[in-house]
């Protein structure tokens, strides 16, 4: 391939690029701006690409409008809780299938990847027995305790263990190392780009979680974020200035998050070998 043929090719990749970027920013944009608009120009025909008045008191009415201070601190809680677990689990089983060796390892690691091809509609209704047996539902346990173990995130860190030489451990094993040391004194502090795409992923998750705690949770006081937006839609259905408003609430903290991260994310899919 020439040079003239190598420059064309890469025009037409970024133009694709471009395009994408842009069909997936229009409905955000859209969102955005429809936030700000007022009712009547919400609903013109043709529509107007641009609001001719800013409304951000939508916002202020919208958040005053749901409990979202209380779905906020909620999903936060949350969140953040599951995320303790999902380090503390994910760390613990990638560094015993990664580095320890024991009998039937593969077949055991083979079948927790297995569990992540079962769809979640599967386990909704044994789940909600076990919880329902536990005096569970309707509580903050329901909404953490089942997902402080992921096992997308044990392979992923796996990985991450195994391309540390095994040469490693053996120097620190001279050095006077347990396992446990070896883990949380060498491992830990080597793998913080992993570990920040696994928290990223774990909160992200956490955020975005809408049927499982639809199911699990009857009262308002402890429903996060995206259960209680979708009673705000079912009570302003009408209402599209509101509920841009609300959905543009929910959206902001992720996309803060992303932008604060991403460079951690990259670091991470480089170390582990993970290419796209």
């Amino acid at each position: 391939m020439n040079k003239t043929n190598f420059n064309i090719s890469k025009i037409v990749i970024y133009l694709l690029l471009i395009l994408g970027a842009v069909i997936m920013i229009i409905p955000f944009y859209w969102m955005v701006t429809t936030a700000v608009k007022t009712p009547a120009e919400s609903i013109k025909f043709p529509p107007t690409i641009w609001p001719s008045h800013f409304i951000w008191s939508n916002f202020v009415k919208a958040w005053n409008e749901a409990n979202f201070g209380r779905y906020i601190l909620n999903t936060l809680f949350i969140a953040f809780t599951t995320l303790a677990g999902v380090l503390f689990t994910s760390i613990l089983g990638a560094y015993a299938f990664a580095k320890l060796k024991f009998k039937g390892r593969d077949m055991i690691f083979i079948s927790f990847l297995a569990i992540m091809m079962i769809p979640m509609p599967v386990y909704i209704v044994p789940g909600y027995l076990v919880l329902m047996k536990l005096g569970w539902i309707d509580t903050f346990y329901a909404l953490i305790v089942p997902w402080t173990v992921s096992v997308f995130n044990i392979f992923l860190l796996r990985q991450h263990f195994k391309s540390i030489p095994n040469e490693l451990y053996e120097a620190a094993v001279m050095d006077g190392c347990s396992h446990w040391q070896f883990l949380w004194k060498i491992l830990v502090p080597l793998s913080k780009p992993m570990l920040v795409t696994i928290s990223i992923f774990s909160l992200i998750g956490s955020w975005n979680s809408f049927i499982w705690p639809l199911v699990v949770t009857n009262s308002d006081k402890i429903r996060p974020i995206q259960v209680g937006l979708a009673y705000f839609m079912q009570e302003q259905s009408t209402n599209y200035v509101l509920l841009s408003a609300a959905s543009t609430i929910s959206v902001i903290p992720l996309i803060i998050l992303f932008f604060l991260a991403q460079k951690q994310i990259i670091a991470s899919y480089a170390r582990s070998g993970i290419k796209g």
